[in-house]
Formats: structure tokens, C-alpha cells, sequence
């Protein structure tokens, strides 16, 4: 089981914007050259991240901005405005499984609780890093 890479490329592309914001127009192409996927691709997740108040987006060629203080954004809130995962849930159980079996028809009872508390855990050290520590990182590693 993976997240969705739409997680890791939303991430790129907001240290992209903040890196080059005051040297060059930010578009959808230009974050499409550094991600190296079709620029549709970063459209549709702009979209996601500009209805979850992350950034704003000029019209036509304008260019897109941060939309919020960098400390504000936390990985956890780009998690969810990416929607990474299905139904908010990053296990998904197979389907069925049989109640003939004593395992099958109490694997729900053995793993449901711990695999929420894993998650929990992932998204309570999600919610404690945000996009202000992450540029903090880039910035010591690129040399612009």
C-alpha cells in the first residue's frame, strides 16, 4: 500500500513556488518541468491545493503564489487537501473476507483498531512539520 504520489509532487511544487516566486513567473509548466510530469497533471493538483487556501493562482499565464504563511501549511494539511488516500483511510481492507474462517471473519476485530492508531500516529508527525521546516531543508541543500 502507498499514498498517492500526488502527496510527494504537492509538496515539490509548493518549495518550487516559494524557491523561484520572486525570479521567475511560476506556471503550471514551469512546475511541470521540475516535477517532470504533464502540466495537467500540476493544474488538477493546484486546483486542490487553491481550494484548501494554499495558494493562490493567477488566471491565464499569471502564475501561482503561496497563499498562506509557510509555518501554517503542515505536511498533514497537504495530505488531506491532496486527497491521498480513499475515504480518508490509508489501510483498505480486502473485500469479503470469509466467515467461514475464524480468521477471516474476526480479521476486522484483530486489525481495525491497531491500523487506526497507526495512522493516527503517521498524521500526528505529519501535522507537526510544515512547509516553513521542509524550505528551511531546501534552502540548506540548493544553491540558487
Amino acid at each position: 500500500m502507498q499514498i498517492s504520489s500526488r502527496f510527494t509532487i504537492a509538496v515539490h511544487v509548493l518549495i518550487c513556488i516559494e524557491t523561484f516566486k520572486d525570479n521567475y513567473k511560476v506556471t503550471s509548466d514551469f512546475l511541470a518541468s521540475s516535477v517532470n510530469v504533464n502540466p495537467v497533471v500540476i493544474r488538477r493538483l493546484l486546483q486542490q491545493l487553491k481550494k484548501a487556501g494554499m495558494i493562490t493562482v493567477k488566471r491565464g499565464s499569471g502564475g501561482t503564489d503561496i497563499g498562506k504563511p509557510l509555518g501554517e501549511i503542515t505536511l498533514l494539511d497537504i495530505y488531506h487537501a491532496v486527497e491521498c488516500v480513499e475515504n480518508g483511510t490509508l489501510f483498505h481492507f480486502h473485500e469479503n473476507p470469509s466467515q467461514q474462517c475464524p480468521v477471516g471473519k474476526n480479521i476486522h476485530a484483530i486489525l481495525d483498531t491497531r491500523l487506526e492508531e497507526i495512522q493516527k500516529a503517521m498524521e500526528k508527525e505529519m501535522k507537526s512539520i510544515s512547509i516553513k521546516d521542509i524550505m528551511d531543508d531546501t534552502k540548506k541543500l540548493v544553491q540558487l
